[in-house]
């Protein structure tokens, strides 16, 4: 996950074109809504004033970047928008980093296929060692009785 540098007139001012997701995905910046809001938490007079939490959210359905099949797959696993807040940081430019970063991890987790399961069955050994188990627990419990008297 990395951003890729913008050519022509806004590479000089450090814009980003793109956020590269994995290997097959990039998704243009544009899709991307960024919001600034004050950050929470302590700071003092620096933070009550300065707007560095940001917010970046992914409108999943309104993508372009997207095939159908990555759409549907982060619609199933991610829902419609994917939204990535990030205030860690004093700097409003570092904390716009760090939410594209995160937002470009929820993405690629969200992609992932996951493995099909395969059934499988306990081994011998393995079903032979529950029932020693249980044998040695039901042992434990009646060794906790009270031993019986001779009124009976």
């Amino acid at each position: 996950m990395q951003l890729s540098d913008a050519e022509g007139p806004n590479a000089a001012r450090g814009r980003r074109r793109e956020l590269r997701v994995n290997d097959e995905l990039a998704i243009r910046v544009n899709e991307i809504t960024l919001r600034t809001s004050r950050s929470s938490g302590p700071g003092g007079q620096h933070a009550n004033v300065t707007a560095s939490r940001v917010e970046a959210i992914f409108d999943v359905p309104a993508s372009q970047s997207l095939s159908e099949t990555q759409r549907a797959r982060v619609l199933a696993r991610a829902g419609p928008r994917i939204v990535a807040v990030a205030q860690d940081e004093r700097s409003q430019t570092r904390n716009r980093e760090l939410a594209l970063e995160r937002l470009a991890e929820r993405i690629a987790l969200a992609l992932v296929v996951p493995r099909n399961r395969r059934a499988t069955r306990p081994s011998n050994a393995a079903r032979a060692r529950r029932l020693a188990d249980k044998r040695r627990a039901a042992q434990r419990k009646l060794e906790r009785k009270p031993p019986p008297t001779g009124d009976d």
